[in-house]
């Protein structure tokens, strides 16, 4: 349990940001796919990109083993897609939670390009036994509107197929930046991609290295809390480091969203300068389909500043960490508000709010987002609470540290 009091003052601070995670996550699976020495500055230092590390690890020099990813949803999907390919017989395994997350339209994507993986328990959910082998590859077709880690982790060892990869996008496309990102990062190690209308294609290639050492941009998903709190605030300048204004990341739109929540936003060298403003808005819409992992924080900041919001494309949210739309209800009815919800949209009604009249504390679900969007509402309620605060370990290990720096006091 951890309780938050604001600071004394106003907000002046200077924020070094982790690594971005979906980033160096691709690169480490880059790394290990092309069997290039490649060096990175700035990796992400968060639970899920340890874990995809370890993990690979393992798997170095071997032919069979378990590995179990917890938490790390991107791990699961990568790793799967990885293992497939490689010679050997693997179990991938994770929390309970993982168990329930689906991934049978990646295994049967998998499976028609020539993988031999089963399921160990519940059909469509990990965990999983692969033998893995060398794919012929080719064309298939894939219900994007579940995952984009899914099309990420096929793209990922499409060079390795014998044949490449077409692979047909059905459904609408959820997170496309993140699928951008992935086919980018792809480009920078000389491989062919070409992404026109739903199809995308991966010629079979080898890897090139253009230079030794990668420089890992920071985290944008990282920089929302930061945009929460300067939103919340009566008055901040917040300086975020090694932001980029060309980013491969969804959450680089966050400059935009939070023009409209009360925080402007001024490029600098190596950075942003984060600062407040007056605004005039009472109710905040916005579709999030592109950039799910910033819906919450935003949720929050709507709350904070007592403006109704109204979100959709949030259809991936349910099967996260948590089903965070469920969680949002769950916690925002506790502060008060009212909350409407349906699978891919939420509508929050901030109302007569008095935590210091809560029974409850914030519950985090495991899920390191729950804890680190709602921190910043210790700006209007001090005194906070959260539980299990060790979950910010996930993606944003220094995060109660920095928030520390910034002249929070935390109990």
């Amino acid at each position: 349990m951890i309780q938050i009091f604001p600071p004394k003052g106003n907000i002046k601070t200077i924020v070094e940001l982790p690594g971005s995670k979906s980033i160096s996550n691709r690169l480490m699976m880059i790394r290990a796919i092309s069997g290039l020495s490649i060096h990175f500055k700035n990796l992400s230092d968060s639970e899920d990109s340890i874990l995809i590390a370890k993990a690979l690890g393992q798997i170095q020099n071997k032919t069979s083993g378990t590995l179990n990813i917890h938490h790390a949803g991107t791990d699961m999907r990568f790793l799967t897609a990885y293992l497939s390919t490689r010679e050997g017989e693997w179990i991938i395994t994770g929390s309970d939670r993982m168990k329930q997350r689906p991934i049978a339209e990646l295994v049967n994507a998998l499976k028609q390009l020539g993988a031999d993986i089963s399921y160990l328990e519940k059909e469509g959910f990990p965990p999983l036994k692969i033998k893995g082998k060398k794919l012929s590859g080719g064309k298939v077709e894939i219900d994007a509107s579940i995952s984009s880690q899914f099309i990420s982790a096929l793209l990922l060892v499409a060079p390795k197929f014998q044949k490449g990869l077409d692979l047909v996008l059905k459904g609408k496309i959820v997170s496309m930046p993140y699928i951008n990102m992935t086919a980018s990062l792809l480009k920078e190690f000389g491989i062919y991609v070409s992404f026109t209308g739903n199809n995308i294609v991966v010629s079979p290639s080898a890897f090139t290295i253009f230079t030794p050492q990668f420089l890992v941009e920071s985290d944008w998903s990282a920089a929302s809390y930061w945009y929460g709190m300067v939103a919340l605030s009566d008055n901040a300048e917040v300086v975020l480091k090694f932001l980029d204004k060309i980013s491969l990341q969804a959450d680089r739109i966050l400059p935009g969203i939070y023009n409209s929540l009360g925080v402007n936003t001024e490029f600098i060298e190596k950075g942003v300068r984060l600062t407040r403003k007056k605004i005039s808005d009472t109710e905040f819409r916005y579709d999030f389909t592109d950039c799910p992992d910033i819906a919450q924080t935003v949720a929050v900041t709507c709350f904070g500043l007592g403006i109704k919001a109204n979100l959709t494309g949030l259809q991936t949210l349910k099967i996260k960490e948590t089903d965070r739309i469920s969680a949002l209800k769950n916690e925002f009815e506790k502060l008060g508000a009212k909350v409407e919800t349906t699978d891919n949209s939420i509508i929050i009604t901030p109302g007569q709010s008095n935590i210091e009249n809560q029974t409850s504390n914030i519950v985090t679900y495991k899920d390191h987002r729950m804890a680190m969007s709602f921190a910043p509402l210790a700006l209007k309620f001090p005194g906070l609470k959260i539980e299990h605060p060790e979950v910010v370990e996930k993606s944003y290990p220094a995060f109660w540290d920095d928030m520390e720096e910034a002249g929070f006091d935390l109990k």
